[in-house]
């Protein structure tokens, strides 16, 4: 079979590799529908990595996937040969002291596709041919594409930041950054009973996908550098911020419009950042971060099974998984851009 593996910074191949092994007692083997290349799939394209993490060593990519089983090794199991699939990446390993709190994103064995963080690196799901736990997988409803499955893991980010942030029903909600993960947000945002979403982002097209998605009012902060001005009066308007762009000035602009008692919750990875302390204990704000996901995995394909979010509107690209490179590069233009899909061969 064929994986798109990375090498290097801007060193991606379509390379072969090994079959999966037989199967055991649990587990399934997949052939792999759709993928989303997520950032951080563009970072160790692009950069080799992020931040302390690196490529050390050549990582098949992705982690955003839909698939179809094509065997299982517990024939009297739930799952059944043919079935379509959005699967998880998160593999947790249930043991450690994490895990035991309930807090499984941050368990210390976590195998999650396509990460460099441990070494030997966790290599990632953009493989024709995959072997996973029955666990992560998760029936698709017969009228959701393979594409909208392979949208479960970013729907996923913003179920957790969501949870993050704590109740939303009613609430006036201020969005900065709408990329796929930001949009999706909104979505999840609007579907959750937020009175108003307001969304800030530096491009035109990821604002029209934004108010697709059920944003109220849009600002682009390129074009009007002082649009959020208007929210900082009598010390703020919204209730509840998430910072989606990982820029230091989006978050130190949105700070000045959060109401006294409000919460932030940053989704963005902008690295290290300086924020007016002041302003969080003159307005008694909650600074929250967010990570990962794991139980969300499961409501996402859910709401996606019920119709309850429409993540059509965030797909702008499918292209071949063997032209990935070209993908990859469309995929880092967000001038053209919100979220390319590889399409594995695999018919809907």
């Amino acid at each position: 079979m064929q994986a798109i593996v990375c090498h290097a910074s801007k060193d991606l191949r379509v390379d072969p590799q090994e079959e999966p092994a037989e199967l055991s007692p649990g587990q399934m083997r997949v052939r792999v529908a759709r993928g989303g290349i997520c950032g951080s799939d563009l970072h160790y394209y692009q950069h080799g990595g992020f931040g302390a993490v690196r490529l050390k060593e050549p990582m098949v990519l992705g982690h955003e996937i839909s698939a179809v089983i094509e065997a299982v090794g517990d024939p009297t199991g739930d799952f059944r040969i043919g079935q379509r699939i959005s699967v998880s990446p998160s593999r947790p390993c249930g043991g450690c002291k994490f895990c035991h709190k309930g807090q499984p994103n941050h368990c210390l064995n976590m195998r999650f596709y396509g990460s460099a963080m441990p070494f030997p690196h966790v290599q990632g799901a953009f493989r024709e041919s995959l072997v996973i736990d029955a666990s992560q997988a998760h029936v698709l409803a017969d009228h959701v594409s393979l594409a909208e499955g392979a949208l479960a893991e970013p729907l996923s980010v913003g179920l957790h930041a969501i949870q993050r942030a704590g109740p939303v029903f009613g609430k006036r909600v201020l969005v900065t950054g709408c990329g796929p993960i930001g949009n999706l947000l909104i979505g999840s945002l609007r579907a959750a009973g937020a009175a108003q979403i307001v969304a800030v982002d530096l491009a035109d097209n990821a604002l029209e996908c934004a108010r697709k998605m059920g944003a109220s009012v849009t600002h682009n902060t390129r074009q009007t550098p002082d649009a959020l001005q208007q929210y900082s009066a009598e010390k703020g308007y919204f209730d509840v911020m998430f910072e989606v762009s990982g820029s230091a000035q989006a978050l130190r602009d949105g700070l000045a419009c959060v109401a006294p008692r409000g919460v932030v919750v940053t989704v963005g990875l902008g690295g290290d950042v300086s924020i007016p302390l002041n302003v969080l204990v003159s307005k008694e704000i909650d600074l929250r971060g967010t990570f990962r996901f794991h139980p969300e995995f499961a409501q996402a394909v859910d709401l996606l099974n019920r119709r309850v979010i429409d993540v059509l509107p965030v797909i702008s690209h499918t292209v071949p998984f063997k032209d990935a490179v070209q993908a990859f590069d469309l995929a880092g233009d967000k001038t053209q851009a919100m979220k390319v899909v590889l399409d594995f061969g695999v018919p809907d």
